[in-house]
């Protein structure tokens, strides 16, 4: 299966545009059609040989050729006729074989537990596993995640195509953790400790950014968007004109360490880190043992600290929504309501007008839509 550096020329995988649309430069192009054709087929589903032909711009020879490479590789299956045609020579329809190939994802993204996934290449969910991290961290951790994987891998019933993690901290895009404090990750090549012991394609990101691609691809989410993901720790993932930021040191989106308050000590070193405020523990912390009306105040003013946040973020990149991700029964009310207010307040009407502050459709379950994402795209060049 073609790799993210074949497909693109560049190694930049996710970097660039998320869906392929058109044709490109000759050097890339084999790859790069064959990307077309899976992405038209994952999203439209069975068509005829000429319908690829048109919807891709690609020549009846080349698509005849891709389909007959891609039905060798095993991922798409001839269907029959299309029914109810009865004019001219029956097209013969062609569709991904999604039941043919499972991934394993991973969430990172809560403080005390890791959750784990197979799932069909359209999102499905076929298995759920969770494990508890007791306070591991560093190498521990990291050798308690490779069991947990190899579990998940033991429990699929197709062959897997690759693993994608979702954790939390500054990732390169080659999967090494630059930077996660709160699991007491440094410099750590990740995604090729555990591609080294699985055997398998492993693919590391930003769990904020992992949530981005999960709602983008199967979430519905816009092409203008922002999601934050609230666990452990805090941080955002961004898609602007359908693609997704990494920022110069990949570290586009982390808020969770800007500074936004004068007290409250972080896991970074910092004093005041939105995190400190907004995180899960830090949630929970300040509505332990308040009446509902306090609790919905602490959750309010931890509302209006996240709207001062994004602001400015979202007047610069006039976003078209704010997705966040995380338990409902803490963020979707007060807080969310807060936090939608404030950043109308504070921004022009023609920025506002028409922002939406909601859940992340995929609930609890996007981290492990977008891990799968990070395989599909970078195993199969589909997003």
């Amino acid at each position: 299966m073609a790799t993210t550096t074949e497909r693109n020329g560049t190694g930049r995988g996710l970097g660039a545009r998320l869906r392929a649309t058109s044709k490109v430069l000759p050097e890339h192009a084999r790859a790069h059609n064959r990307s077309l054709v899976l992405q038209h087929l994952f999203h439209e589903g069975p068509t005829s040989r000429a319908d690829l032909a048109r919807a891709t711009s690609l020549t009846r020879v080349t698509i005849s050729d891709l389909v007959s490479v891609l039905i060798t590789e095993g991922l798409v299956e001839e269907l029959g006729t299309r029914p109810g045609q009865r004019v001219g020579k029956p097209a013969i329809l062609v569709g991904l074989r999604t039941d043919a190939y499972q991934i394993v994802a991973v969430d990172l993204t809560e403080y005390g537990r890791m959750r784990g996934a197979v799932l069909s290449l359209t999102g499905e969910i076929m298995v759920r596993r969770q494990l508890d991290i007791d306070g591991r961290t560093g190498d521990e951790l990291v050798d308690l995640l490779t069991r947990f994987v190899r579990r998940l891998v033991a429990a699929a019933i197709h062959p897997v195509i690759g693993v994608g993690v979702g954790s939390p901290g500054i990732i390169d895009l080659d999967g090494r953790v630059v930077e996660a404090p709160n699991r007491g990750w440094y410099d750590v090549p990740l995604a090729e400790i555990l591609g080294d012991r699985m055997g398998l394609p492993v693919h590391v990101a930003n769990d904020a950014n992992t949530a981005a691609l999960g709602e983008f691809t199967y979430g519905g989410g816009s092409s203008g968007m922002l999601v934050v993901t609230v666990g452990a720790g805090v941080g955002a993932g961004i898609v602007v004109d359908g693609v997704r930021l990494h920022g110069q040191g990949d570290a586009a989106g982390e808020i969770g360490h800007v500074t936004v308050v004068d007290h409250g000590e972080c896991a970074c070193g910092r004093v005041g880190c939105l995190e400190t405020v907004l995180s899960v523990p830090a949630l929970r912390r300040a509505i332990a043992d308040r009446t509902p009306e306090d609790s919905d105040a602490a959750l309010a003013s931890a509302g209006r600290v996240l709207g001062v946040t994004l602001a400015p973020v979202v007047s610069a990149l006039n976003l078209t929504e704010v997705l966040l991700s995380g338990p409902r029964d803490l963020l979707d009310g007060p807080l969310r309501e807060a936090a939608l207010d404030t950043i109308r307040q504070r921004t022009m009407p023609a920025i506002n007008s028409g922002l939406q502050l909601r859940m992340a459709a995929l609930d609890e379950d996007v981290v492990l839509a977008g891990a799968a994402v990070l395989v599909l795209s970078a195993q199969l060049g589909v997003s």
